[in-house]
């Protein structure tokens, strides 16, 4: 196969490079952004049941402790919160707020630059396409001598692989950005669920927590 893919390829000319490099390119996105995004997925029912254990029992250390041993976009959100318990409610919002300004991007970052790479892949392959017909085209109306047969073959095969890698390319990336926006929606919505879920338990149990040493 590899075999195939390599003959494939070389077939396609000059319009094959800048194809690859869109591949290469799109495929380190979506392994990075899958990765960063499978680390900052947390167990939210769980988190929240960890928290709701010590802030009920007034031990606001130990839920901080609980954010600080499992360092993820949520827990950094919530333990800026936390560790403003003992002012108001506007100053424990304000810092999940400003906490959540440096966190979120990190969780959004590079995933919409998929949908640029998918679209000039397509674009990519469009012009190597069009260069391809030119050849085959200009090798028919040639007054030149050769086989006439073999390089309008040529050039309809380096139009055609360009056509073929080029939505291939764009079928990776258009995938990888679906699946990846999905996702980090869901990240995203966790968040935004949790951090309403621990202001609410913050304060509401504010008298039962001791002071921060």
């Amino acid at each position: 196969m590899l075999t195939a893919i390599s003959t494939a390829f070389h077939k396609g000319g000059w319009g094959m490079w800048p194809i690859l490099f869109t591949s290469v390119v799109t495929i380190a996105i979506i392994v990075e952004r899958a990765v960063y995004l499978f680390r900052a997925s947390v167990d939210k029912d769980k988190l929240l049941a960890l928290l709701k254990s010590q802030v009920m029992s007034g031990n606001v250390q130990g839920a901080i402790k609980v954010c600080s041993g499992n360092p993820t976009p949520m827990t950094r959100i919530v333990q800026a919160g936390l560790m403003k318990f003992n002012k108001s409610d506007d100053e424990v919002q304000s810092a999940m707020d400003e906490a959540a300004l440096r966190e979120l991007p990190k969780i959004q970052a590079r995933t919409p630059y998929l949908a640029m790479t998918a679209n000039f892949a397509v674009m990519a392959g469009l012009l190597g396409t069009i260069s391809g017909m030119i050849k085959s085209f200009g090798s028919v109306g040639s007054d030149e001598g050769g086989n006439k047969a073999t390089e309008l073959a040529n050039g309809i095969a380096e139009a055609l692989n360009c056509t073929a890698f080029g939505i291939g390319t764009s079928l990776i990336g258009l995938l990888g950005y679906s699946l990846l926006q999905g996702k980090t929606t869901h990240v995203v919505d966790d968040i935004n669920e949790v951090t309403v879920q621990v202001v609410n338990l913050v304060t509401s149990h504010r008298a039962q927590m001791q002071p921060q040493a």
